[in-house]
């Protein structure tokens, strides 16, 4: 009863041994790289080993895949160099008895990037997000919301931040019906928005008759200042558990959401993404020599695979954001087919 548990965790044990080792060469090398380069945009070194921290949290999901993969073929390298997969064969467990630990453990390390790591890399590195954060389009704010029965744009040339409030200045808003046939266009010098909705004081209003008045003009909004601001981070800047409700409530004011579906997906089904590079990395150890082991041949190959499947999967990524392929399958079909040719590769050494 107690030999499957013993082997199990040896081999786990393995499998974390090669992983963290990979990790920790990774992220020594890019943490010093990083600290060397902000050095001199930080007032002292404590600020810059902070920044350095953050920095290195936000390139973590780019080398996780290949850490896994790289850790499989040490850990599975150093129990053929010991000899010890020869006993591991000998108490009569199979490849894919012998790789269940591996990819246990890959998916381990998925779990806990997405459900730890993502948030506490996005809570940090968002800590000053505000209205200087924002990418301009053509030198100027836009905002569009939808909603059932009229279109509101505004176009702004500034914002600024006025206690919970925004204030956006030279703003000129067009009101659009169902049908998308507009209504109204109002021009003021400032449009004050919080969670009221928009108002403006004196602004000129020129209705579908074509009379311009001078006049208050109030509408309420879903928009609100804290979902103006976060309109406009980027995808890899918001927390995996907050993914959903900020999904959802970008589509009620009418915004994109393909990139933030495919962000999502990405984190949701990372543990599987896992799993298959560690069945890549266990398919490309596997070897029927027991001396000799040419290590060297077969891990300057696994890198160049896996380099192709990086720009493969990144392809496919980039599909999902652009429409070409539904943004769920374009995340779940290359970890899948990785998989599948990984299994198929390692039935050949399969004795079963």
């Amino acid at each position: 009863m107690f030999k499957p548990r013993i082997l199990f965790r040896f081999l786990m044990r393995r499998f974390f041994s090669g992983f963290f080792l990979v990790m920790l060469v990774i992220c020594g090398i890019i943490f010093a790289v990083t600290f060397v380069e902000r050095l001199p945009s930080n007032p002292d070194a404590l600020t810059t080993l902070a920044d350095a921290w953050t920095r290195l949290l936000e390139y973590v999901p780019l080398f996780l895949p290949p850490a896994v993969f790289m850790g499989t073929l040490f850990a599975s390298y150093n129990l053929t160099k010991s000899s010890e997969s020869i006993i591991v064969s000998s108490a009569g467990t199979s490849p894919y008895q012998a790789a269940r630990p591996f990819l246990i453990g890959a998916a381990l390390v998925g779990i806990f990037a997405t459900t730890v790591v993502n948030p506490y890399s996005v809570a940090r590195s968002n800590q000053h997000i505000s209205e200087h954060n924002l990418k301009l389009v053509d030198n100027a704010i836009w905002l569009r919301e939808a909603s059932d029965n009229q279109y509101i744009t505004m176009r702004a040339t500034s914002m600024k931040s006025s206690g919970t409030a925004l204030i956006f200045d030279n703003a000129t808003l067009f009101v659009q019906d169902s049908n998308f046939t507009l209504t109204e266009q109002i021009s003021a010098n400032q449009v004050k928005l919080d969670d009221s909705g928009l108002t403006a004081t004196g602004a000129k209003i020129l209705d579908s008759s074509g009379i311009t008045r001078v006049d208050d003009f109030h509408a309420k909004t879903l928009l609100t200042p804290r979902t103006v601001l976060d309109r406009y981070l980027q995808p890899d800047q918001i927390s995996f558990w907050q993914l959903p409700k900020f999904i959802e409530k970008m589509r009620n004011i009418g915004v994109p959401v393909r990139g933030h579906l495919v962000q999502f997906w990405t984190l949701l089904f990372l543990p599987l993404t896992m799993i298959a590079m560690a069945t890549l990395g266990v398919a490309f150890s596997q070897t029927r020599q027991r001396r000799n082991f040419s290590f060297g041949l077969k891990f300057s190959l696994a890198i160049i695979t896996c380099f192709v499947l990086y720009f493969t999967v990144n392809m496919f990524n980039a599909m999902g954001a652009t429409g070409a392929l539904p943004p769920m399958l374009s995340i779940v079909a290359p970890p899948l087919i990785i998989i599948a040719a990984a299994g198929a590769f390692i039935a050949s050494f399969d004795t079963l």
